[in-house]
């Protein structure tokens, strides 16, 4: 009962501001508005605390749904790919024939790439098509809330609700992100990488170069500006092989990996984000690292522990909070991956002495 639990959490806390971490997060927000606005003014102080951490509740279904975002940027005058929903195998058939190969196919209500499928064949297509438009199932939805107390899946699996799949060009180059603090469709801070290295091919980022790029910064503000977005949002791009023109692919209507970096002037969100909510004028920490390259804790340690991000870069670690070090390592072994940490979570001081560089922060 996400929904209760989130009102139930609102009234004992009484934020200034919700920040949702990931999509379902968000989700259940745009739901939780759309159910207290049903009930006028006994839900008006929820509909109007949601509104002022995310934004214009019409530009809720936009966020949501790739094919409308694309629309909407289109609209503003945003470079985009092709992008389409592919409702069956005969749209899929014609979406192949219009973007030849390869292609990407995307889930909504996915994140973390991990409802991104690129194909490169007919064969490829239509069984990633199948996959992505499935309902969860009932197994892992069983397992989900019998074992993790989540019952997200349940009702979709139960009741066989397909999910929307969209067909998206491919652009050949570079992916890119950023990350903006937005107040009542006003930019006031940003964070934009270049993506180094990924944990999959549609997996999340795991090194990143900081960089500027004129087209990401246009693509930012004019969405922001036309949905009237407040709070912390990321857009995905690519960057185009030959041109270095900024592709918007999606928007991430919530924090990212990458929101808590404080790298100077105009780079800090959080103190961009309490100026526009206190009154008060900004006052950025101090910057965190003199290195453009930021390489993310935990998993570009747990995918590769001899990189060489982790030395050459900033390794991204909070070492000033070794409980939650312990528990970002337990949470990605369970998820699958890797096992050779288990030694270090059971017998800290052995594992010190024999890989010492993993235990401190890079100098």
């Amino acid at each position: 009962m996400p929904l209760a639990s989130l009102a139930n959490a609102i009234s004992a806390s009484k934020p200034d501001l919700i920040v949702p971490g990931d999509d379902l997060a968000a989700h259940h927000l745009h739901n939780l508005y759309e159910r207290k606005n049903l009930k006028g003014n006994d839900g008006a102080s929820v509909c109007a605390l949601i509104s002022r951490s995310l934004g214009a509740p019409e530009g809720f279904p936009v966020v949501c749904a790739r094919a409308s975002l694309i629309e909407s940027a289109l609209q503003e005058g945003i470079r985009v790919p092709d992008t389409q929903a592919i409702r069956n195998a005969k749209d899929l058939s014609r979406w192949l024939t219009r973007s030849g190969f390869p292609t990407v196919l995307k889930a909504d209500g996915s994140t973390g790439g991990f409802g991104v499928r690129i194909v490169n064949t007919v064969e490829e297509a239509e069984y990633a098509f199948r996959l992505l438009q499935s309902p969860p199932p009932l197994a892992r939805a069983v397992k989900r809330a019998l074992m993790d107390s989540d019952k997200t899946l349940l009702w979709p699996s139960l009741l066989r609700r397909k999910n929307v799949v969209n067909g998206q060009m491919f652009i050949q180059g570079k992916e890119a992100t950023s990350m903006v603090a937005c107040w009542e469709g006003k930019v006031l801070a940003s964070l934009q990488f270049e993506v180094l290295k990924k944990r999959g091919p549609s997996a999340p980022a795991t090194v990143l170069r900081l960089m500027e790029n004129a087209g990401m910064s246009h693509a930012a503000e004019r969405l922001v500006d036309s949905l009237k977005l407040s709070g912390l949002h990321g857009f995905d791009f690519m960057l185009e092989a030959h041109t270095q023109k900024a592709y918007l692919i999606e928007i991430n209507p919530r924090a990212t990996q990458v929101g808590h970096l404080t790298l100077g002037p105009g780079r800090d969100l959080p103190a961009a984000l309490y100026a526009a909510i206190s009154g008060e004028p900004v006052r950025p920490a101090p910057k965190l690292t003199e290195h453009d390259t930021i390489t993310l804790f935990p998993y570009e340690w747990i995918t590769d522990p001899t990189s060489p991000y982790l030395r050459s870069s900033y390794h991204d670690v909070p070492w000033e909070e070794p409980a939650l070090v312990r528990a970002c390592i337990r949470s990605s072994l369970k998820k699958g991956f890797g096992h050779f940490q288990r030694n270090w979570l059971n017998e800290p001081s052995k594992a010190s002495a024999s890989r010492p560089e993993l235990l401190r922060p890079p100098l």
